[in-house]
């Protein structure tokens, strides 16, 4: 789910490509941003990422940021509606992992194109 929503949600052009970004494209790539655009969502993404299996749940998350449960749950609906992160569902807990496709799809397009070059070409 996490994944068709990044794809949906997520501009096909850049701002940096060299053409006018189309309105939605540009309230589409703000509303992602806007989700990233906070201290305690870049830490769930890493604490996320940087956990042993890629996925955490909120149990294992409030304490390192050291904000309560319900905060956190708010914070991880944020990151999952704007297709950074997936939510699975095992009994009565909810674990997350990060969408890769989505991270890699934000960082493609704040890459101006000559330096998306020289990336790929290395």
């Amino acid at each position: 789910m996490g994944t068709a929503l990044a794809e949906m949600t997520m501009p096909q052009i850049s701002p940096l490509n060299g053409e006018p970004i189309e309105r939605a494209d540009a309230e589409r790539l703000a509303g992602v941003l806007k989700a990233l655009a906070d201290p305690a969502r870049l830490r769930l993404l890493s604490l996320i990422q940087s956990a042993p299996e890629g996925e955490a749940c909120v149990c294992d998350l409030t304490a390192p940021l050291g904000l309560s449960q319900p905060t956190v749950s708010h914070h991880l609906r944020i990151l999952t509606e704007a297709g950074l992160l997936q939510r699975e569902k095992r009994g009565v807990w909810a674990y997350y992992s990060l969408v890769p496709s989505a991270i890699a799809t934000i960082a493609d397009l704040l890459t101006p194109p000559r330096k998306r070059a020289t990336k790929k070409a290395r």
